[in-house]
C-alpha cells in the first residue's frame, strides 16, 4: 500500500513545503493539497516548490474541478511541472465543492466531468485532443505522463469513474462503505471493457495518531477530526437530493446527515469548526483513523484487503508532525510487503 498526505495550503507556503518534505522523509509517496483558491493559497505554485524541495514524491490536487479552471490550463500546469521535475504529478478531479460554492456556483455535471478528464489526460500525456472545435496540443510537451483520478460518491459518478478514471478517490475510510464503492467502480470498469485492477483505489481520510486509550484523549481526537464528517456531508446531501434515502447507497453514509442544518465554507476543512455538531462520534470513528499505531494498522489492513492501493492522510488537526513521524516509524512499515535478505 502507498501512503499520501493531504495538506491545506495555508500561509506561509513554506510551512506547506516543509510538511511535504517531512512526509517524504517518513516514507510517504504522495503529497496532495486542497484546491480552493478563495479559501487557501494557489496550490500549483506551491507544487513547484514542493517538487524542488523533494526527490520522489508525487504531487496533485485532492481535488480540482472542471468549473473554476480552464481544462487546458490545468493540463498545462501538469505538463510543465512534469517537464521540470520528471513526471511526478497526478490529477485528482471531481465535480467541485468549496472552490465552486464560494463563488455561488454549482458543481459540474457528470458529462462535463467526463469531457474534462479526457481533455486533461490527453494533453497531460503529450497527445493531441479535440476541444472546442479544434485539435489542440502542447507543441513544447513531449514526454509528460499524467494519470487522472476521479473523486466520487454517488452511483453515476462511481460508474463514470470505472469507465474513465485512472484512479478512484474515496474521501472516507469506513471499510463497509469502501467495499460497496470499490465494487461499484470495478464493476463499471469491467462493464466498460477495462481491467478493473487498472483503476487505482485511493482512500483519503483524517489520520490522528496517539495513545487513544484515555477517554479525554480519544474525545480530543474526535473533535479535531469531526470537520471531516461535515465535509463529506456536503457531498452526501447532494446524493440524497438526487437519489433520495432509499437508493442503493449504504445507509451508514446517508443516515447521519438527517440533522444537518447548513454549512459555512469559511470554516471548510478546519478542526473545531462550529457547524459539524450534527456529526456523531460513531461517524468520526468510522470515517477517520484515530488512536494508536496498532489501531491504524488494523484498519488499514482491512482496507488493503478490500483492494485499496493508497491511503492519503488528511492532516487538518493539531498533531501533524507526530502523526507523520509515527506513520513513518510504525504504520507504513507494518503495511509494506515483507522482503527477506535470505531464504
Amino acid at each position: 500500500m502507498d501512503f499520501g498526505v493531504v495538506l491545506q495550503t495555508n500561509p506561509p507556503a513554506a510551512r506547506t513545503v516543509e510538511l511535504a518534505r517531512q512526509a517524504e522523509t517518513h516514507g510517504f509517496s504522495h503529497v496532495w493539497t486542497f484546491d480552493s483558491h478563495l479559501l487557501w493559497q494557489e496550490p500549483f505554485v506551491i507544487y513547484s516548490a514542493i517538487l524542488a524541495a523533494t526527490r520522489n514524491v508525487v504531487v496533485g490536487p485532492m481535488v480540482t474541478n472542471p468549473a473554476t479552471r480552464d481544462w487546458t490550463v490545468i493540463a498545462s500546469h501538469f505538463a510543465t511541472l512534469n517537464e521540470m521535475y520528471g513526471n511526478r504529478t497526478v490529477c485528482g478531479i471531481g465535480r467541485g465543492d468549496s472552490a465552486v460554492r464560494t463563488l455561488n456556483g454549482r458543481p459540474s455535471n457528470l458529462r462535463t466531468l467526463r469531457d474534462a478528464v479526457h481533455v486533461i489526460r490527453e494533453l497531460g500525456n503529450s497527445r493531441a485532443v479535440d476541444h472546442n472545435g479544434s485539435t489542440v496540443r502542447f507543441p513544447w510537451s513531449a514526454r509528460s505522463e499524467l494519470e487522472v483520478w476521479v473523486a466520487a460518491y454517488g452511483p453515476m459518478a462511481l460508474k463514470l469513474t470505472g469507465e474513465v478514471g485512472d484512479g478512484f478517490i474515496l474521501q472516507l475510510a469506513d471499510p463497509d462503505i469502501t467495499a460497496w464503492m470499490v465494487r461499484a467502480v470495478r464493476d463499471s470498469a469491467e462493464a466498460a471493457g477495462r481491467d478493473p485492477d487498472d483503476v487505482t483505489i485511493c482512500v483519503a481520510a483524517p489520520a490522528y495518531v496517539g495513545d487513544g486509550a484515555a477517554p479525554a484523549e480519544r474525545a480530543h481526537m474526535r473533535e479535531q477530526c469531526r470537520w471531516f464528517g461535515g465535509m463529506v456531508g456536503n457531498h452526501v446531501a447532494d446524493i440524497v437530493t438526487r437519489y433520495g434515502t432509499d437508493s442503493a447507497i449504504p445507509k451508514a453514509l446517508t443516515d447521519y446527515i438527517r440533522d444537518r442544518e447548513g454549512y459555512d465554507y469559511n470554516e471548510h476543512g478546519r478542526a473545531g469548526n462550529s457547524h459539524t455538531r450534527f456529526v456523531p462520534d460513531e461517524i468520526v470513528e468510522r470515517f477517520c483513523l484515530l488512536g494508536s499505531p496498532h489501531e491504524h494498522v488494523e484498519k488499514l489492513t482491512a482496507l488493503k484487503a478490500l483492494g485499496v492501493d493508497q491511503f492519503a492522510a488528511y492532516l487538518q488537526h493539531d498533531n501533524k508532525e507526530d502523526t507523520l513521524r509515527l506513520y513513518g516509524e510504525r504504520v507504513i512499515p507494518a503495511l509494506a510487503d515483507q522482503v527477506t535478505a535470505t531464504s
